[in-house]
């Protein structure tokens, strides 16, 4: 099935997230299996070719053990073409035997060139067509591929003893085990997977287990229908000697109770081991559905499989996973809506999938466990600036070290989206923007400005500048502040420079004040340039501007923070106010602006607490309506290309 929307160019893979604690990503899929690039040797031509069909179905039917890798049986492609077709080809790894390939259920001939296979057809253009494929061998190891990793392996757990097979495709390794089409953009509708496996073992994948049968020859077939949309690298196997672990969801609006299905490994000491961890799983899936809409695989299930790698790999409804913490169960959970259900269109844009995962870990710290979220926020930025480069959009999008960065595609990339919530100001607004995009991208593809877009229909605001400065941008902000107090105004100073490229950052700042016997007050201010001045009344008795961003929402430095008693300009002589004439003032809200100075102009209203009340652009003169405010002190901000000037004004109805 292909979905594509707003589909860039760019053609990469996504890594997993991998952690020894809930704050960092020691490991990822590189370190774990060896590096893994992009589709074995498909030439231009033929990655072109595949895209002149659309598939529907995947379909396997295979003999397997936990002992090795070894891989035997039926693989089925159910398509539909796009134009006339005279073949359709596809990726199988070149080491399987093949003995049989049908097309509709008739043996036909095929070639055979590297890892492609080429199938003659004759088939006009909307027509629905399937292939199968007899195969069996041994999938290739991490030293026998073109660019390393593999996608099965088998190893024995060290902690636990237990012999594992299992898979994980992403980004292209799915054709290592399965023939396939390997193909972002072209999620199939649904996939079944049928596993023969020694009758000591159980086998986990994708969907519903239908059927469990006792074939009578010491092994057994584990029947699994997955029937929603699936892409190519999220279809799975995992096969040991397990012990099934059941607990249910009961997610607000569910139909039914949601079957969270656990394959533990055989070692009695196992599940008492992860059992309370696996069973926070349940509130888990119940915020998550909350937060971004229902599980949206609520009619199936989902679940976990153990293998001994050092993380997890969403693998859709059964995440494949080496061991339980809170951060890592929720952020391979977070991937069931943020790379499953919708999945980024380019590896470009892979934020779609790591960055909202890691920050569904970070909510669910939040909601669930509220005093460790500073800690997990702070060390997300620590991380971060310990370069001063590096935007989240992957421009060199052939750097597998890039690819999985942890500290810009998964903390960078979480930390923004923080930001952008920050900028929006309205979480009613900003978790709603993420159900609508699983609303509308579901068993889809998006990109990043995808996300753009629904955070604007949803909060009202242009989030232009917000993405180039943050998201294809590079760097962050170091802010410097003084400031000063001069009878009961504050005076303050705030000034930016910049870690990198990116030469301003505009979005809002929080500052902090304190005063004696604990008194203390956060004021929030806009920045549109790197100096900007401010004047607040009525903040109390403050002594001190105590930090800046104290709740973590922007990724920055401090440079000094001074009180500058020689910072006392008069709100009334900050440059050209002498040139405006405001009237009346104090007012019951209505306020005409004149002057004679040419050329465009600018105002900006905030209240004493530094939020934004009204902006716009005049030219001569302008009318400003502050009637349905309340009543008190306001700042005037006006600007020319000559500077700014401020005004206090007095709404008093």
């Amino acid at each position: 099935m292909t979905k594509t929307i707003l589909l860039s160019a760019s053609i990469l893979f996504s890594g997993f997230i991998s952690a020894q604690n809930d704050h960092s990503h020691t490991c990822s899929k590189r370190d774990a299996f060896g590096p893994q690039l992009k589709s074995a040797s498909l030439s231009i031509s033929d990655i072109a070719e595949t895209e002149r069909y659309d598939v529907h179905f995947y379909a396997l039917d295979i003999e397997m053990t936990n002992l090795n890798t070894s891989v035997g049986g039926t693989g089925e492609i159910h398509g539909t073409s796009r134009e006339t077709l005279d073949s359709v080809l596809f990726e199988l790894y070149d080491g399987f035997t093949i003995s049989d390939i049908r097309l509709n259920g008739t043996s036909t001939p095929y070639s055979r060139v590297g890892t492609a296979i080429k199938v003659p057809v004759n088939i006009a253009a909307n027509v629905n067509f399937a292939i199968a494929v007899d195969y069996n061998g041994t999938p290739p190891t991490g030293a026998s591929t073109p660019f390393g990793g593999s996608g099965m392996s088998n190893d024995s757990s060290p902690t636990w003893g237990n012999q594992v097979t299992w898979s994980l495709s992403e980004p292209f390794s799915a054709y290592e085990w399965f023939p396939c089409k390997q193909s972002l953009t072209d999620k199939a509708d649904s996939s079944s997977v049928k596993l023969t496996v020694p009758d000591n073992c159980m086998a986990g994948s994708n969907g519903l287990l239908e059927a469990t049968i006792d074939l009578g020859n010491g092994t057994k077939r584990f029947e699994w229908m997955h029937r929603h949309a699936i892409d190519y690298y999220l279809i799975s196997v995992a096969i040991a000697e397990y012990v099934e672990y059941n607990v249910y969801a009961n997610p607000t609006g569910a139909a039914n109770p949601i079957l969270i299905q656990n394959f533990i490994y055989d070692n009695p000491a196992t599940l008492p081991n992860f059992q309370n961890d696996i069973d926070e799983t349940v509130d888990f899936l119940e915020l998550f559905s909350d937060l971004f809409g229902m599980y949206p695989f609520a009619d199936e299930k989902y679940g976990h499989c153990m293998a001994p790698l050092s993380g997890g790999m969403e693998h859709q409804t059964m995440t494949t996973q080496g061991y339980f913490t809170k951060g890592l169960t929720a952020h391979e959970l977070g991937h069931q809506w943020w790379g499953n259900s919708i999945t980024c269109a380019s590896w470009a844009d892979i934020w779609v999938n790591e960055g909202f995962a890691t920050y569904s870990a970070y909510l669910m710290l939040e909601n669930l466990y509220p005093n460790e979220t500073a800690n997990d926020m702070f060390d997300k930025h620590d991380n971060i600036m310990s370069q001063n480069g590096g935007s989240v959009w992957v421009l060199d999008s052939l750097n597998e070290n890039r690819i999985f960065s942890g500290r810009l595609t998964y903390d960078k990339g979480a930390a923004i989206i923080h930001t952008f919530r920050f900028i929006m100001d309205d979480d009613a607004a900003f978790f709603q923007a993420l159900q609508n995009l699983q609303i509308d991208f579901a068993d889809s593809t998006l990109i990043g400005l995808d996300v753009k877009e629904a955070l604007e229909v949803s909060s009202g605001l242009d989030l232009t500048d917000a993405f180039q400065e943050w998201y294809f941008g590079e760097g962050f902000p170091v802010y410097s502040a003084r400031w000063n107090k001069v009878g009961n105004d504050v005076l303050l100073e705030i000034s930016h420079t910049t870690s990198s490229s990116t030469p301003t950052f505009t979005n809002p700042l929080e500052v902090k004040f304190t005063g004696p016997f604990g008194y203390d007050t956060t004021v929030r201010v806009d920045i549109s340039s790197n100096l900007e001045q401010y004047i607040f009344s009525d903040l109390g008795n403050v002594t001190n501007l105590s930090t800046l961003d104290p709740n973590n929402w922007v990724i920055n430095e401090v440079g000094t923070i001074v009180k500058d008693l020689s910072f006392t300009t008069s709100i009334n002589d900050l440059g050209i106010y002498t040139d405006y004439i405001i009237s009346p003032n104090p007012s019951n809200g209505n306020y005409l602006i004149e002057t004679e100075i040419t050329g465009s102009h600018s105002f900006r209203i905030y209240d004493t607490r530094g939020r934004l009340v009204q902006e716009g652009n005049f030219s001569s003169s302008t009318q400003i309506d502050l009637t349905s405010q309340m009543n008190g002190n306001y700042i005037l901000q006006l600007t020319t290309e000559n500077g700014d000037a401020r005004v206090k004004i007095l709404v008093k109805n």
